[in-house]
């Protein structure tokens, strides 16, 4: 697998961190620059990380996991996303809303954004020609840079929108990533 063969992959593993990054910008603008860092760390760690367990794991796993991450990605994105949906119309502002400076919840997303990845991992278990190292270090670098731009590419729009409304596009967000992957199956 080449070089541009391997970019176009990290480029569409990166879409589901850039969503989620989108997400974080409209409906918290105002984030640390190390919340923000570490949140876009975390989504190329993981988006990184998740290959490279597919291919250790090779074909032994792909029979039995690969019949639930689909499902395992929807049900934490469908979950936080509804989460979101429901605290955007029936919460105030000052009430609780999902925190992305929440190691936990960061963690959650990370892992939630990243399971496709796992896919890819058990792919390249099965392909002679992938140079590993270079694959992960790309996938890895891809994902952080577009968490970052999607990040502060929406942070500005809160200024246009209202709080609430920025919480149930967010969450819509999330869960229509969810459904997206679910369909993959």
């Amino acid at each position: 697998m080449g070089f541009f063969s391997l970019l176009l992959l990290a480029l569409s593993l990166a879409m589901d961190c850039f969503a989620v990054s989108c997400s974080a910008g409209v409906t918290q603008p105002n984030l640390k620059t190390r919340n923000i860092l570490f949140f876009a760390f975390c989504f190329g760690f993981f988006q990184a990380l998740m290959p490279l367990l597919g291919w250790l794991g090779g074909e032994l796993i792909v029979g039995y996991l690969g019949r639930f991450t689909n499902w395992v990605a929807f049900a934490i994105l469908a979950f936080i996303g509804g989460k979101m949906i429901y605290e955007g119309i029936f919460l105030k502002d000052e009430e609780s809303k999902i925190d992305m400076t929440k190691f936990s919840m960061v963690m959650l997303l990370s892992i939630a954004t990243s399971i496709d990845a796992l896919a890819v991992g058990f792919s390249f278990s099965m392909m002679e020609d992938v140079r590993i190292g270079l694959a992960l270090t790309l996938i890895g670098i891809v994902s952080f840079v577009f968490s970052l731009v999607g990040y502060h590419l929406t942070r500005h729009l809160r200024k246009h929108i209202k709080a609430h409304v920025a919480e149930i596009i967010g969450g819509v967000i999330l869960v229509g990533l969810g459904i997206k992957i679910l369909l993959k199956l």
